[in-house]
């Protein structure tokens, strides 16, 4: 029962950390709002209420649930990539960098893993899973939490394996995930700002909300968490300006707990793989380009 008793006491400890880690972001956000919306903000809050509801009965389940698993897999994957003799360099090559230069390039290399990850995430068996975080469509900094377990655990898996891989030292690691994890607070915030020119090379609360749009026409766009210069290297930036239009998916995923997690078990939630690309149209002197 060892096991069990870790379990608990990393469960308690992951509710114990959140419960002081999550206070100062909201009184960031509330401030920040208070500051851009004035009086508009209330009912802003009035509108999200019921999917902020559900976005911290999510929060409450991973982090008894699905923190202490990712933290058992963290060490798993330690031990597994060091027992293997693929890791390129050594935590000690990396003494002789600048500990800045060192955090920057586990960000940077961070930002670029989870760019690929996050466009594999919305072409393959793992969308339903992730399809959980795109349902709300009230999104606020609290939608970062919006995750289904399996989405945690393959976003961990993928993301670490990499940096692990290149024998970063463990503090770089941990600034990568900081740093990558308060931004996105930041860019999943109900802001208007898009930066102008210089969202190309930051991703800007507006620029990820049209990733979070039902419009059609800003689908698989704007995949980076950080640095837009992914997406406008790989062609999938696209900022038109502020985001105003209805947010979520149109896969059928009620707002209850029990709908969210039970999704990517649905068969049905896999039909898109076997779903026939249409035929490219026909090129011929009477079609017009759009406008």
């Amino acid at each position: 029962m060892d096991w069990l008793t870790d379990f608990l006491l990393r469960s308690l400890d992951a509710v114990l950390t959140a419960g002081s880690g999550f206070l100062a972001p909201a009184i960031f956000f509330l401030s920040l709002g208070y500051i851009v919306k004035r009086k508009a903000l209330l009912e802003d809050i009035r509108r999200a209420l019921p999917e902020t509801r559900l976005n911290i009965q999510i929060v409450l389940f991973n982090l008894v649930f699905t923190v202490p698993v990712i933290s058992l897999a963290a060490t798993f994957l330690w031990d597994f990539w060091h027992s293997t003799g693929l890791i390129l360099y050594a935590a000690e090559d990396w003494d002789s960098w600048p500990v800045v230069l060192v955090m920057l390039l586990a960000i940077v290399l961070g930002d670029f893993v989870g760019y690929w990850r996050h466009r594999l995430e919305h072409h393959s068996i793992l969308w339903p899973s992730h399809a959980v975080h795109h349902s709300d469509t009230e999104m606020t900094w609290l939608s970062l939490e919006r995750f289904h377990p399996i989405n945690r655990i393959t976003t961990v898996a993928i993301d670490s394996s990499a940096l692990l891989l290149l024998g970063l030292p463990p503090y770089a690691v941990v600034a990568n995930f900081l740093v990558r994890h308060y931004y996105g607070f930041f860019i999943h915030a109900d802001l208007p700002w898009t930066y102008g020119k210089w969202n190309i090379l930051f991703v800007s609360p507006a620029m990820h909300r049209w990733h979070h749009s039902a419009d059609e026409v800003a689908y698989d766009s704007n995949f980076a968490t950080v640095f837009g210069i992914w997406d406008w290297a790989f062609g999938t930036h696209y900022v038109p300006g502020p985001c105003d239009g209805p947010l979520g998916v149109t896969d059928d995923i009620e707002p209850t707990l029990w709908s969210q997690f039970t999704y990517a078990f649905r068969p049905r939630a896999y039909a898109h793989l076997f779903r026939r690309k249409p035929a490219p149209a026909a090129t011929t002197s009477e079609v017009t380009p759009a406008e």
